[in-house]
């Protein structure tokens, strides 16, 4: 029988109880008030009468990010950040394709040293710009895409246009964000440009839903019931909208800090330096291999090359530092890469990655001491557990690494025989092309003939746009840019369609500059109807496609192993006919005026020089110059 004593502590049990109830009651009461804004509207007003926006606040940030264009697609989504650009003196720049505006973004970014902005509006304006988002992401380019979405209140509904579209971007992009509030706009865009470029740089994307982008009275038109429903759950709703409303809207115009964030940029230390400096002065073969990492900083450049020319080593120059030295400098080795670093003893891999460029790393001789840096550890040792080893793999920035190792080195001279040999090496393989120019073929123009013209013809302000195959692979031996930052490929992604959005940002960073575009003839299809864009917005660039009939660099392979030209054939088609109906000019080259090639190029850029844009349709036959090149 239980005793009174031992039932008095299970009486007890129930205050407790009680207490835990009402404290778990109270903090869900809490937790329910936070979630719906409440205690933050205490402190901050909704200013109901105001026609602000959050547009406003877009065009405000990206003002105080230096930003000066902004390339778009126009959509109702996003139409209140551009008006707000647009008086706030950002040029807006609307293309005829998403794609071709964060193209414009990328090359933007890798001219400027600024993040390049895009914005598209929601859905398929979103789809359209995964191409080269991706192609952003693996060229490291600094680029903010802002994206259209539908109300927040409405998302997960079946709105208009409405999908997941984090979840499709957050493996292209190193930061992903939707701001659910107008107050968030500010530091969510300073969060996702600082990302943008810290780092290893590569694309952000922040989705900015309708509703944090219009203006109180508009969305509350839209999201708010003239006439309330009836009922205890009508006052429900009407009461949770209005609230809704509110808290988006809270706080939404006061003062924030605008301006860019600190950036968090890798630096090699003095003692790897040091380790570097001491393998490097040891070397009688030194080799350097510069990629597009040297060059993320643009205005280091001239820097860079410098530096480059002090150290005295011989260099192969690839991507974004294609150019670095200008045209004809004796230490830029243009040829025979493989050969050269067979030979070399000490290779410096300054932002090179050993993926399918460098044979993922078979190209390596193992006897060589290979130096690596780069600001990304993974892309600084791929492969490096199977092919190939670093004697010194240093996380870093290459442009400020280079200039350090430089600085370590200085008074250390290299034997001239090493360079002499890499140059006889280059003049045998230069003889090689001269002979293949002049070599007859079957119909229309010799495609080596035309480019080294083209080499001869080109001036010292060019900035070189290429975007093909089979004709761009051949001028990458034979046209040279004539300094820093004056070439622009798709990079690592190998992707066709970069021309139109390249030439389109090029020119708008650098004005003065004559931007040439040489494209193939298949690639030249996804570009075409953007000279209705370089015509509305009076941007003068010159293209020049390289028309053989056909996808080339595929048919070259698909024909011999497989015996069949199935999808490669083209037609010569009048491209320069095509542009001339969407206003820009249009010259033709062919077999009838093959010696007039120097002069319609001069045409051309006169033509280009009185403002217009221009496309030079030139008719090229098959050569022999790229058997045995690979397309996969």
């Amino acid at each position: 029988m239980e005793t009174p004593a031992a039932a008095a502590p299970a009486g007890s049990l129930f205050p407790s109880f009680l207490l835990l109830a009402c404290g778990t009651l109270v903090a869900a009461l809490l937790g329910a008030a936070h979630r719906l804004g409440l205690f933050y509207q205490l402190l901050h007003k909704v200013d109901k009468a105001s026609v602000r926006h959050g547009g406003e606040n877009v065009a405000a940030v990206l003002r105080a990010h230096g930003v000066r264009f902004i390339f778009t697609l126009v959509g109702g989504h996003i139409s209140p950040l551009l008006v707000a650009c647009e008086k706030l003196g950002i040029r807006v720049v609307d293309t005829r394709h998403e794609v071709t505006a964060v193209f414009a973004a990328d090359a933007m970014a890798r001219l400027s040293g600024t993040v390049g902005v895009a914005a598209v509006t929601a859905g398929p304006g979103l789809t359209n710009t995964v191409t080269a988002v991706k192609n952003a992401q693996m060229a490291q380019s600094p680029v903010l895409l802002l994206g259209g979405a539908a109300s927040t209140l409405l998302q997960n509904r079946g709105a208009l246009q409405a999908i997941d579209q984090l979840s499709l971007f957050r493996p292209l992009c190193k930061f992903c964000a939707s701001v659910r509030r107008v107050r968030d706009i500010v530091p969510t865009l300073r969060a996702a440009m600082a990302a943008a470029q810290s780092g290893t740089p590569g694309p952000v994307f922040v989705e900015l839903p309708i509703d944090v982008l219009y203006p109180y009275f508009m969305v509350q038109k839209e999201m708010v019931p003239a006439k309330p429903r009836k009922g205890l759950v009508g006052r429900v709703v009407s009461w949770y909208l209005e609230n809704y409303l509110a808290n988006l809207f809270a706080g939404a115009w006061e003062p924030q800090p605008e301006g860019p964030l600190p950036l968090d940029i890798p630096q090699a230390s003095l003692q790897q330096v040091q380790r570097c400096v001491e393998i490097l002065s040891r070397a009688k073969r030194p080799l350097m291999v510069l990629g597009s990492q040297a060059l993320l900083t643009p205005k280091s450049a001239d820097k860079l090359r410098a530096a480059v020319e002090t150290l005295g080593v011989p260099c192969f120059l690839g991507g974004m530092a294609r150019g670095l030295l200008g045209r004809n400098h004796p230490l830029h080795i243009r040829e025979n890469r493989s050969a050269a670093l067979k030979k070399a003893d000490v290779i410096v891999l300054a932002g090179t990655v050993c993926d399918f460029r460098l044979s993922y790393g078979r190209v390596l001789s193992h006897s060589s001491k290979i130096i690596i840096v780069n600001r990304n550890r993974e892309d600084m040792l791929l492969n490096s557990d199977v092919f190939w080893k670093p004697q010194e793999a240093v996380q870093g920035d290459v442009g400020s690494f280079v200039l350090k190792l430089v600085e370590g080195l200085q008074g250390q001279t290299w034997a001239p025989d090493w360079v002499e040999e890499l140059r006889e090496a280059d003049r045998q393989k230069e003889q090689t092309f001269r002979e293949k120019a002049a070599m007859p073929v079957a119909q229309h123009l010799n495609p080596v003939r035309v480019l080294q013209l083209v080499e001869e013809t080109l001036p010292d302000n060019s900035i070189l746009v290429v975007d093909g195959g089979d004709f761009v692979g051949t001028a990458a031996h034979l046209v040279q840019p004539r300094g820093p930052l004056r070439w622009l490929d798709p990079g690592a992604f190998g992707t066709l369609g970069v021309g139109a959005g390249f030439a389109l940002g090029a020119k708008l960073c650098r004005p003065d500059a004559e931007v040439w575009c040489l494209f193939g003839d298949g690639a030249f299809g996804y570009s075409l109807i953007e000279f209705d864009t370089f015509v509305r917005h009076k941007i003068p660039v010159m293209a020049l496609v390289g028309n053989d009939a056909g996808w080339t660099q595929i048919s070259r392979e698909q024909v011999p192993s497989l015996g069949s030209n199935v999808a490669c054939g083209l037609a010569y088609t009048d491209y320069h006919k095509a542009a001339m109906g969407l206003g820009a000019r249009g010259l033709l080259l062919s077999r009838e005026n093959e010696d007039q090639v120097v002069k319609v190029l001069h045409d051309a850029q006169q033509q280009c020089r009185d403002g217009h844009p221009v496309v030079v349709n030139i008719l090229i036959g098959r050569t022999d110059f790229r058997d045995g090149s690979i397309a996969v």
